[in-house]
């Protein structure tokens, strides 16, 4: 387990717009994602909502990587070009379907390294939460379009790498148990 190549990534909207406007937006980002980033990191988390989205990944082996992807002379250059690319075809797509032009996403995405396991935890629980904190929902089961789903239901096939999460958590009442706290100090902290 290698936690610094462990990283919250997220991203807004451009200004005042959202990067998702129905339904079918979350799922074309999804699958636009796997197939731009699925062989460059492991993905653990994540959470899309209407103007910004959230994700908790890992970085993939360095060495088998530069040998995929032989042309790139560092990993971080590679990653950012992988990640270019899948904004760059959400956007174009996104820009063609609602007649606009433009940047949609912020120009550089934010990337926070994970440097130990209880940040791991907090993310992981962060990330599921925020639709709640945002007040999209109530209740974090409630949002459909974040990975709290693929765990609740490990039978179904995911492009997650759930298994990951077991080294954080002593078993699923264990994150059950973080999530009610931590919902129940966002509920009483004063939320902007």
């Amino acid at each position: 387990m290698e936690l610094g190549r462990s990283y919250h990534i997220y991203n807004h909207a451009n200004g005042m717009e959202n990067i998702f406007r129905d339904e079918e937006n979350y799922r074309f980002f999804l699958q636009q994602y796997v197939k731009y980033l699925s062989g460059v990191v492991d993905t653990y988390a994540y959470c899309l909502m209407p103007n910004h989205f959230h994700l908790l990944v890992g970085v993939m082996d360095e060495e088998q990587l530069m040998s995929t992807f032989p042309k790139f002379e560092t990993l971080e250059k590679l990653i950012s070009k992988q990640f270019a690319k899948f904004f760059s075809s959400y956007t174009q797509s996104f820009n063609k379907v609602y007649n606009r032009k433009g940047s949609l996403f912020i120009k550089n995405f934010k990337r926070t390294p994970i440097i130990d396991e209880h940040q791991w935890q907090e993310t992981f629980i962060y990330i599921h939460l925020n639709p709640v904190k945002h007040g999209f929902v109530k209740d974090h089961p409630d949002w459909k379009w974040s990975s709290w789903h693929a765990y609740q239901n490990l039978n179904k096939t995911s492009n997650l790498q759930r298994a990951y999460f077991t080294n954080f958590y002593d078993g699923w009442e264990h994150v059950e148990n973080m999530m009610k706290m931590k919902k129940e100090w966002l509920m009483n902290k004063n939320l902007e």
